[in-house]
């Protein structure tokens, strides 16, 4: 049965570091505003930064809907589940922050993530959340599947962009400056890298 954790370590913070992929879910406030539900991996884009603070590497993608429910309300779900070894599930529900490129913060952020190419992938942000509650639950559902690799496509899709480019990437794309529902999401043009 599951259990309530008031913080992210030993255990809990072993499952959670070892997993390939996670989950991250948002809403907006509005009653009929989109779900927002994405896969996170990349080996190395996942950060426990203390007891009750995780953060992730925001990539270049097709939308920017995490980071306009954000903006709007901070509302934020992280996910993890246990495709090998024991049955196992946690959530970390809490609140959550778009760091952006031009943040004083960001630079020592990057620091939390030393394995991962920042300059490949299009960074936009580092996700910062807050946990508010931390749980588990069984996860006997969950299906036994193998990890193999990261995919490579994503990095060799944009490591060929420097910051003009990839801002104007983002610009030409449909739900980057404005989420599905019309709420602010990245920050346009694009600021220039400081790292």
């Amino acid at each position: 049965m599951g259990k309530t954790y008031e913080r992210i370590d030993g255990r809990l913070r072993s499952f959670i570091e070892a997993q390939p992929l996670f989950f991250t879910a948002t809403a907006p406030l509005a009653g009929d505003g989109t779900v927002n539900l994405s896969p996170k991996g990349l080996t190395g884009c996942f950060a426990v930064l203390d007891e009750l603070t995780v953060a992730y590497l925001d990539f270049a993608g097709s939308t920017a809907e995490t980071i306009a429910h954000l903006r709007e309300n901070g509302r934020i779900t992280l996910m993890w589940c246990a495709f090998q070894g024991p049955p196992n599930i946690v959530r970390v529900h809490g609140r959550g922050e778009p760091v952006f490129r031009d943040d004083p913060r960001f630079p020592d952020l990057l620091t939390h993530f030393p394995d991962i190419d920042t300059t490949l992938h299009g960074l936009r942000a580092v996700i910062v959340v807050t946990a508010e509650l931390i749980r588990d639950s069984c996860g006997y559902a969950v299906p036994f599947m193998a990890y193999e690799s990261d995919r490579d496509l994503h990095g060799k899709r944009f490591a060929r962009e420097d910051d003009a480019s990839l801002s104007a990437y983002f610009t030409r794309k449909e739900h980057i400056a404005t989420s599905l529902d019309g709420l602010p999401g990245l920050p346009l043009p694009l600021p220039p890298s400081t790292v």
